[in-house]
């Protein structure tokens, strides 16, 4: 059995070397993000949550991921 390839991916701008990550939902939980506080732009398309299982990653791809941070504004 072969060794797995790592796969490139630019996320925000900056690239990023990962292993074995097969979807988008993996990737969000592998950077440590909480799913419903996170936005993500896949090649320049919108992904819906829901789809994140179903999106694969490719070598390459591009992504942009937006993390909600809740709090106020002192006034």
């Amino acid at each position: 059995m072969g060794k797995i390839a790592d796969m490139r991916l630019v996320i925000n701008g900056e690239e990023k070397v990962f292993a074995a990550i097969d979807n988008l939902g993996m990737l969000v939980e592998q950077l440590g993000m909480k799913g419903d506080r996170v936005a993500v732009e896949l090649n320049r398309e919108i992904v819906s949550r829901t789809e994140w299982v179903n999106t694969q990653l490719h070598d390459g791809d591009r992504l942009e991921i937006v993390h909600f941070v809740g709090g106020g504004a002192d006034s």
